[in-house]
């Protein structure tokens, strides 16, 4: 089968491969991969490995969907034929994250694979509304918007929600507080893509260019209220803005580190605010599997930018350095 693999950090040291499918263990699962979908996260693996010593050669990437086409003995959840995706995380079934959890891709095993073996607990059953290429996007963005909104502080009819930009979790993030009957603000800096996410569902847009504080938009829009929730992907000086942006008790989930590693702003907002602030680091299986249940009732469609063959992954990735508009997808076959 093919294989990407990293042997030394850097996306220039990329190597397509050839190794051996391999075989499942008890509780394993063999699965074909059919689609595996990028984040940003696998550009900082790739460039630095993220602060961590990854093992190398390492194979990237978190996100599939395939096909079960072999089991392991004692493996009871899954048959052959089953549509599946992977869990963001190996060993988080729900609760508590336990200190013993892996990420996929790094540390834990990635997914750029034409066939992966996972343990059936880092397996959930894709929806059945979506083909593969929809189904690898809900691993990471659609299960981190999905946590955001509906499991650490679940949105209520009425609630503003503002969301940074019009990546893979924030479109997710859109559609999801869409559902819930929030007001849904987009804070963009292009014209395009606020007309797309109108388009969308989106209610307001804010052009961060032409609306440098958009934050002081932000109550305009809600009569000087303020917003309930903000979905922070930018950091930086931009994390100072969300918190001004509050409603007194609202709350800002920090998910995104665009503009660096660092939370710049003033305390007062915090205080006076008496806000919350989340940090959002994916979620664990039962989220993904009560994602899964959503997507299928209320006909959530993943937005997907572009689809590349395996082999274009070097160009798939110099997309992903630029922005898309959601999700970017390669797709094995």
């Amino acid at each position: 089968m093919q294989q990407w693999q990293l042997p030394a950090l850097g996306h220039e040291n990329l190597q397509l491969v050839q190794v051996p499918i391999p075989e499942p263990g008890r509780g394993q699962v063999l699965v074909r991969v059919h689609a595996a979908s990028l984040n940003y996260r696998d550009l900082l693996i790739l460039r630095d490995g993220m602060g961590m010593v990854p093992t190398l050669p390492l194979v990237p990437g978190s996100d599939m969907a395939g096909e079960v086409v072999a089991l392991g003995p004692g493996v009871s959840e899954f048959a052959v034929g089953d549509a599946v995706i992977s869990t963001f995380f190996a060993g988080w079934q729900d609760g508590v994250q336990p200190r013993t959890s892996l990420p996929l891709g790094s540390p834990g095993p990635g997914m750029l694979s034409e066939y992966v073996v996972l343990g059936e607990d880092n397996l959930v059953a894709a929806p059945l509304r979506l083909d593969f290429a929809q189904a690898s996007t809900l691993t990471c963005a659609g299960a981190t918007a999905w946590f955001a909104l509906a499991e650490s502080a679940p949105t209520r009819p009425g609630d503003t929600v503002v969301i940074m930009g019009t990546g893979g979790v924030a479109l997710f993030a859109m559609q999801i507080a869409h559902a819930q009957g929030a007001r849904v603000v987009v804070v963009s800096g292009s014209d395009d893509k606020l007309a797309r996410a109108a388009q969308l569902g989106a209610d307001h847009g804010i052009h961060r260019h032409r609306t440098p504080d958009w934050a002081a938009e932000v109550r305009a829009l809600t009569g000087g209220r303020g917003a309930d929730h903000v979905l922070e992907l930018a950091g930086g000086d931009n994390f100072g803005r969300s918190l001004s942006a509050l409603a007194q008790g609202g709350r800002v989930s920090v998910i995104g580190n665009l503009q660096g590693d660092e939370l710049r702003g003033s305390v007062y907002p915090l205080l006076l605010g008496r806000a919350t602030v989340q940090g959002i680091g994916v979620a664990h299986r039962r989220a993904l599997q009560d994602l899964v249940r959503a997507v299928d009732w209320l006909k959530l469609q993943p937005v997907i930018d572009s689809e590349y063959a395996l082999a274009d992954l070097p160009a798939a990735l110099e997309h992903l350095e630029r922005g898309a508009f959601g999700k970017l997808v390669l797709r094995m076959r």
